[in-house]
């Protein structure tokens, strides 16, 4: 029988349409602003932590909506974004150390729809709010870095094979530099480095009356320093980023030295800068106490030694040798001394640190042990007038500066172990930026932030409501264009592109997508694509009623022959949607995600439910005209 629909289809429409409905509910309930708690350093959060953050927030008279545990921590739904950042400011000073407090937007949807796995979408960066940053890798930092430490591993191998040489030291225009005493030195120095330090390309010379090797780094070990210093650095942020509290950050690489890094909703976007830039370590050094420090001021530094100073420029003179560094720290936490009233850091190492400290610290009771803060930072070099100078690509030229403070220098009462206290800084922001680096580890190579955007929640909330009004209009537009030059079919074809922009709404869900404006743009490019193909149908069906065949053979031939043309149009579209997808950066992937689900949805409500639909009204019947 021409023109029914089998039981089959209605049943694969049904299992389509339904879940994509159950789906797609959960947007409609928008979101609350809310908090979430998690334990520092992914540590879990139990029923003591519950009744403790219950007890700050009941105690301080502030008004919350719902208080829930889960897997990932503690949920406080609050009323009011003031309700909100109140109860942040009270939660950070009431609660004790160990806590990750995070301001995020929880969904509004009952707890059943999440319970059965229906969430809505994300909204990206432009949508809601927050703050992108575009960051440069400093390489050749990296790779001076890289350069020093061959330099130790030069002299360790020499002395090791006994070959004497003068000097070795890092060229100013990068390389090193191996000053041997002989010819038969050089030699035996040439296959040894050779042999032990294969990551180095080393060639002989004789400059003047002296033998010299020039040591560069291999190719292959530039490409793999390289590809390890942006890894790291990766890594780093988005431990900090974790630890600035930040719900769904994107931390991504972009090129060959740089990084994305995006946060939506953050609302202090100073220290975010702050904390992402810095490249900020600790060093313990043992003070040197048995030679003078007047006479190093004055010139005469001892070998091993090297002067230093406070934050106030008062000089120390400290032991080279680093007992131990940031890489040994594995937590750390800012409070304030109950004795003093100053800011400290609270220190735990990992099991070599702890070793070391407590060796160190047993043998020296009573000696001083100095902590060095080393800081890399850029400034922008100006010419004699104070402007900013800039390069022959029109960037700004900077300039990196290696910053180093002692601290502290305490004297060393009892044998320490795992865990100490620093003291001497200067402020309790302070004390909470350092511990946060400290957490979240080093970066393997100085940052720049080279590009920075911040979209304000009022921005946001803006685009959400240009970005709806939008799809609305053209929605309706389209509706009434359809109703009024199609009729009943135009209804049909309303139908079948409501239900596409339910089918795009729940497939974003399931795939937790993130939708941003981009995104938006392509749902409305959807909306008009999606009635593209039910025009070329019902056109179809127009000709054939013109050309004097019947009703019912009208409909089949206007599907049948209308097949072909709309699977072409739209795989050709699908093609270059997967391409730009492949290709494109951030705002086009947006693009081309909701570009491509909004053509397979329509695909799917345009052959199948539009046919289906008439099919039901007119489908056995015997029809003198169609309304179309």
């Amino acid at each position: 029988m021409r023109n029914h629909t089998p039981w089959w289809k209605w049943l694969v429409i049904a299992v389509v349409i339904l879940p994509g409905a159950f789906y797609a509910l959960p947007n409609l309930f928008g979101d609350d602003p809310g908090i979430q708690l998690r334990g520092a350093r992914g540590g879990s959060l139990g029923a003591s932590q519950f009744e403790q953050v219950q007890k700050v927030l009941d105690e301080a008279g502030l008004g919350y909506d719902s208080l829930a545990l889960d897997d990932s921590g503690i949920r406080i739904r609050f009323p009011t974004t003031d309700a909100q950042l109140q109860a942040r400011d009270m939660l950070e000073v009431r609660l004790p150390a160990g806590y990750t407090i995070a301001l995020t937007l929880l969904p509004a949807a009952p707890d059943w729809l999440s319970g059965l796995g229906a969430l809505p979408m994300y909204l990206g960066l432009d949508l809601r709010g927050g703050v992108h940053f575009l960051l440069e890798v400093d390489m050749e930092s990296a790779q001076r870095r890289a350069e020093d430490r061959y330099v130790t591993d030069l002299r360790s191998t020499l002395r090791e094979a006994k070959i004497r040489y003068r000097g070795i030291a890092r060229d100013t225009s990068g390389g090193i530099t191996v000053t041997l005493r002989s010819a038969e030195s050089a030699e035996a120095a040439l296959k040894t480095i050779r042999a032990a330090l294969p990551g180095l390309d080393v060639t002989g010379g004789k400059e003047g009356s002296e033998e010299v090797l020039r040591a560069n780094l291999a190719q292959t070990e530039i490409d793999q320093l390289f590809k390890f210093a942006l890894e790291q650095n990766i890594t780093a942020l988005r431990n900090r980023v974790d630890e600035l509290g930040v719900a769904e950050p994107v931390v991504q690489r972009q090129g060959d030295r740089r990084i994305v890094v995006q946060l939506p909703g953050v609302q202090d976007t100073a220290r975010a800068k702050r904390i992402l830039g810095r490249t900020a370590t600790l060093e313990m050094m043992m003070v040197d106490e048995e030679h003078s420090l007047e006479a190093a001021v004055g010139g005469k530094v001892p070998p091993g030694s090297k002067i230093y100073r406070f934050r106030d420029q008062r000089p120390i003179l400290l032991e080279k040798r680093v007992i131990y560094s940031g890489e040994n720290i594995v937590d750390a936490a800012a409070s304030i001394d109950t004795q003093s009233g100053g800011a400290i850091v609270s220190i735990t190492l990992d099991a070599i640190g702890a070793r070391i400290n407590q060796k160190i610290t047993g043998k020296n009771i009573g000696k001083r042990m100095a902590v060095l803060y080393i800081e890399n930072r850029s400034t922008i070099r100006t010419d004699a007038d104070g402007l900013p100078l800039k390069n022959d690509q029109g960037r700004l030229v900077r300039t990196q500066q290696r910053i180093e403070e002692v601290i502290t220098a305490p004297v060393i009462r009892d044998q320490l172990g795992k865990r100490f206290q620093i003291e001497g800084l200067d402020s309790v922001m302070e004390a909470q930026d350092l511990a946060l680096m400290l957490r979240a580890g080093s970066l393997a190579a100085p940052v720049e932030i080279i590009e920075e955007r911040t979209v304000g929640p009022s921005l946001g909330q803006a685009n959400i409501d240009q970005g709806f009004r939008s799809v609305m209009v053209g929605f309706i537009l389209v509706l009434i264009f359809m109703a009024i030059y199609y009729r009943v079919f135009g209804l049909f074809a309303n139908v079948a592109l409501a239900l596409n922009l339910v089918l795009i709404v729940a497939v974003l869900s399931m795939l937790q997508a993130t939708l941003t404006l981009p995104g938006v743009a392509g749902i409305v490019l959807t909306v008009g694509m999606a009635v593209d193909a039910n025009v070329l149908i019902f056109e179809r069906i127009r000709e054939e009623i013109q050309n004097g065949a019947t009703p019912q053979a009208s409909i089949h031939t206007g599907y049948e022959r209308a097949l072909s043309t709309i699977v072409d149009a739209n795989v050709t579209t699908l093609i270059a949607a997967i391409v730009l997808f492949n290709f494109g950066t951030g705002p086009i992937k947006g693009f081309a995600v909701t570009l491509s689900i909004g053509i397979i949805t329509s695909m799917f409500t345009a052959i199948i439910l539009t046919r289906a639909l008439v099919n039901f009204l007119y489908g056995g019947k015997r029809l003198k005209r169609l309304a179309i």
